[in-house]
């Protein structure tokens, strides 16, 4: 038999079965990476080589803006941005049938952007803007459907850390390029649910009684500029070439700061050290999650697991269309029952140079996996995003399952536009020169 199916074989059996008995997942990838290599090391040989790619695989520079994205995303949290931005999403969809959901539609892009969690994001958007809708007279499953569906935008829209992740896995595809055709995707997606949920709130009648003054509406825009200047800080210095993304994190983080304890006055110096811990327990988890995900990826390569695959794919049809499809519905699938992060760090070396291969740019590639592991997010039977916006909603999974099938329609034709259609994620690369 194949080597090469030996050790896949190997890895998939021990990952499932150790994932099935609660082991966590940087444990998992550990541990079925170094039994699928032994058939061709030794046991001593394999266990040194395999620390050092966990030493090799987070010694890398790009790696260092992780942590600092997320200190700026947990200080942002906790600063008060949340209620500013969806204020200002209001006063945006003004009368529009459903505008409470529209709201919170933007408000998800822009505090996903800016937090970098969908988590985050569905879990503050539903607690601030959820008994507002109610009380408007939306229904619990409306209201929740709306916030799960949208949620994950800000995983597309930069600064993201798993696009960071993946610039690193796929071999140092530019951050910048990865921020820039991110935009265009995350907004598509915003639009077909908005699109959705305006149909919806006109069928059910759900109208929107605000109206702000003209004085009230620049107060709430002026309120909210400041927040909003993070991402063009952060963005617009990343791809002028002012600051590397590494760079780009750490000014996050001041800004963040100076914004939370000075200007909105929001967080106390002496809240700080929870918010460190916080994001140095998160961190860790990512970093060491990296780090074993380097030893599967020297094991796939090392035993030529990726060209298998690739072999495989491309004996099962000539046709670029078909291959794509498999290629999506498998990401799909992953997505249902496996984190982003874990994903990407697996998936990446497999079914990239297959893309590749067809004439996918490694760029476009990457914002179709992105995506397609962010639909996982709000998939059962794992998505943690449609779990959390739930709860917080107060609604049941079954009531919000329904109408989130519209959405999953609308955003799996958004899919396909992004995976056949590639100036959409290229387009704004291409046109800064990446």
């Amino acid at each position: 038999m194949n080597i090469a199916l030996i050790c896949a074989l190997i890895i998939a059996f021990i990952l499932l079965l150790l994932l099935l008995l609660g082991a966590p997942i940087s444990i998992a990838i550990g541990i079925s990476s170094i039994l699928a290599i032994l058939p061709v090391l030794n046991a001593n040989s394999a266990l040194i080589t395999g620390a050092q790619r966990v030493f090799s695989g987070i010694s890398v520079f790009t790696l260092i803006a992780i942590p600092f994205f997320i200190l700026a995303g947990n200080i942002m949290n906790r600063g008060g941005i949340a209620l500013r931005l969806i204020n200002f999403a209001k006063l945006l969809t003004g009368k529009i049938p459903g505008a409470l959901a529209h709201t919170n539609t933007l408000a998800n892009m822009m505090f996903g952007a800016i937090s970098g969690s969908g988590v985050a994001s569905a879990s503050a958007m539903g607690t601030i803007i959820g008994p507002i809708e109610e009380k408007e007279g939306y229904s619990k499953d409306y209201s929740a459907s709306v916030n799960i569906a949208t949620a994950p935008t800000g995983l597309l829209i930069p600064p993201s850390n798993v696009l960071i992740t993946y610039s690193l896995v796929s071999g140092g595809t530019s951050v910048a390029a990865l921020f820039m055709a991110g935009y265009i995707p995350g907004i598509l997606w915003s639009l077909a649910c908005m699109i959705v949920a305006f149909f919806i709130a006109k069928k059910r009648g759900y109208t929107s009684s605000v109206n702000y003054s003209f004085k009230e509406g620049v107060k709430i825009a002026l309120d909210a500029i400041p927040s909003l200047l993070l991402i063009v800080i952060v963005i617009g210095g990343i791809v002028k070439g002012v600051f590397t993304a590494t760079e780009g994190s750490v000014v996050a983080v001041v800004y963040s700061l100076i914004l939370s304890i000075f200007i909105y006055k929001t967080i106390k110096i002496s809240d700080l050290y929870e918010i460190i811990k916080s994001s140095a327990e998160t961190t860790g988890i990512i970093v060491f999650l990296i780090g074993v995900s380097s030893i599967m990826a020297w094991v796939m390569a090392f035993t030529g697991i990726p060209n298998a695959i690739s072999s495989l794919l491309l004996g099962l049809s000539e046709n670029k269309v078909i291959i794509l499809l498999i290629i999506n519905l498998a990401l799909l699938f992953i997505g249902t029952f496996m984190d982003i992060t874990p994903a990407i760090l697996i998936f990446t070396p497999i079914f990239l140079p297959v893309c590749t291969s067809l004439g996918m740019s490694s760029i476009q590639f990457g914002i179709m996996l992105i995506m397609n592991l962010c639909i996982g997010t709000i998939t059962p039977p794992v998505g943690n995003i449609l779990f959390v916006g739930v709860r917080v909603a107060g609604a049941k999974i079954e009531e919000v399952i329904k109408p989130l099938l519209l959405y999953y329609v609308a955003i799996f034709i958004v899919l396909m536009f992004v995976t056949f259609v590639p100036s959409i994620s290229m387009f704004l690369p291409n046109l800064l020169g990446y």
